[in-house]
């Protein structure tokens, strides 16, 4: 059973509610010969949900070039390091010499074919199957662009591009050319989500009125992305809205299954800058800042001492405290938090207005010990509550609660799959569908992820005019 076909079949369950809550998954069941549930278990971990291994299902192999041999590329590329016989990495393409050889070597790429820019890799005929684009956001829209005109089929990271226009070019290009062109929305990849949506689609808690949707985004995390990081400003990349948080504008609008109609936002910029710098604070942790020692974003604290996001440097031993403090010394990520050219909010909530007066709210926060996600489903017959690994359904009618707790490291191939083992997932549906030459496999086709990247643009329009949009 196809993703969308399976639910097609959850939302014709959910909307017929006279049929049982379980008998979409009894007839899931069913299909591969299981036994039927007479109501829920405590334990939802047994319910048959459209969950896979991470072997793709596929009628020949495919190769692939990665453009961008960053944190994004290597995760993509590692699908191939666990099913070399489907995809073969090709040619790579990166203006980091290091990173550029490292992930070539990895592959075995020839020199022949490891490219520099974009335009270098892009300026030659076409020689794979597809592209998979993991460069800056605001170096997204060129290489699409040019990777279709040549006939490649495209993955490309979130989000598609910095403008609205130039994403609707994207769009329209790809409806052109007919080639497969998926968005990394990893999130409807992850188990988690998979099985968050199959019970809300289910009618297990009735009609879905309303969501609370967080994204913590982790203190630690916040400076280091969105105010030390190569997405501190806005004007240069895009705004967080986008930046961080298109994948959770795209899981609302996944989870709800209807169009947004309109959608308010506010927030602002409020600890990181430079008036609330403590006294003696000097450009640089390294530069001997008498506050170091206490200080939470404390540069030697975080990549040094704590180990923490230091894939962002090109060196042979990312435990090696002296070479470090040596990057931390030449390079940005030495900055004091209160002295950068950052310009991102820290803190942002959105309301949503969904067709049939559903209604979601989402806060995205930098003031958190933890990352991840927190979801709350509000139906007319129970609740749900998740916290990104797992979720705890509460029936209203019987007083029974039951737990879904799956965890990804039980399903072998998952392991080194982040976001919840999304990417690697994401990955597999797109080779298939490459192979297939049909973007059915993916549920994050460009199409798709159009509209939750235009109530991105339109968010961040309502937090600088003060104004509720309506989203067209």
């Amino acid at each position: 059973m196809q993703r969308r076909d399976f639910f097609k079949a959850c939302g014709i369950a959910a909307a017929g509610m006279a049929m049982d809550p379980l008998s979409l998954f009894n007839a899931r069941a069913a299909e591969v010969g299981g036994q039927d549930l007479a109501e829920l278990p405590e334990s939802l971990n047994d319910l048959q949900l459209p969950i896979r291994g991470l072997s793709p299902k596929m009628d020949r192999p495919i190769t692939i070039i990665i453009i961008g041999a960053g944190s994004r590329g290597n995760t993509y590329a590692r699908y191939a390091e666990k099913f070399p016989d489907y995809v073969k990495v090709v040619g790579v393409s990166d203006i980091n010499d290091y990173r550029l050889h490292k992930l070539s070597d990895l592959h075995e790429v020839p020199a022949e074919r490891r490219y520099g820019d974009f335009s270098e890799i892009l300026s030659v005929p076409k020689f794979a199957d597809a592209a998979v684009i993991c460069t800056p956001d605001d170096v997204h829209y060129k290489p699409t662009i040019m990777a279709l005109k040549l006939g490649y089929h495209v993955l490309v990271e979130k989000p598609i591009a910095p403008t609205e226009k130039e994403c609707r070019d994207i769009l329209k290009l790809s409806l052109s050319t007919g080639k497969v062109v998926g968005t990394c929305h990893v999130l409807r990849y992850a188990p988690y989500f998979i099985a968050l949506k199959a019970m809300m689609d289910s009618g297990a808690i009735g009609d879905i009125v309303s969501i609370q949707h967080q994204e913590p985004i982790e203190h630690r995390h916040m400076a280091h992305s969105y105010v030390r990081g190569n997405w501190r400003s806005s004007k240069e990349t895009t705004p967080i809205i986008l930046a961080k948080s298109c994948h959770d504008l795209d899981i609302l609008r996944w989870l709800f299954d209807k169009p947004c109609k309109t959608i308010v936002a506010d927030g602002d910029l409020f600890l990181f800058k430079e008036e609330n710098a403590p006294a003696g604070a000097p450009l640089k942790c390294t530069d001997g800042c008498p506050h170091e020692a206490t200080c939470p974003y404390s540069a030697i604290k975080v990549y040094v001492q704590q180990k923490r996001h230091t894939y962002v440097f090109d060196i042979p031993d990312r435990r090696d405290e002296a070479a470090l403090y040596d990057q931390l010394v030449k390079g940005p990520y030495g900055r004091c938090v209160y002295h950068c050219d950052n310009d991102q909010p820290d803190h942002y909530v959105a309301n949503m207005v969904f067709e049939g007066g559903r209604t979601a709210s989402f806060s995205m926060d930098a003031f958190t010990p933890f990352g991840g996600r927190r979801t709350r489903v509000m139906g007319t017959t129970g609740f749900i509550d998740g916290d990104g690994t797992s979720f705890t359904l509460y029936d209203f009618r019987t007083g029974t609660k039951s737990v879904w707790d799956r965890k990804v490291s039980d399903i072998p191939e998952y392991k080194g799959s982040g976001h919840g083992g999304g990417d690697l997932a994401l990955f597999r549906d797109f080779v298939e569908a490459v192979a297939a030459e049909d973007p059915s496999h993916l549920s994050s086709t460009i199409d798709v992820s159009m509209e939750s990247h235009i109530m991105g643009f339109l968010a961040e329009k309502s937090r600088k005019n003060g104004r509720k949009m309506k989203v067209k």
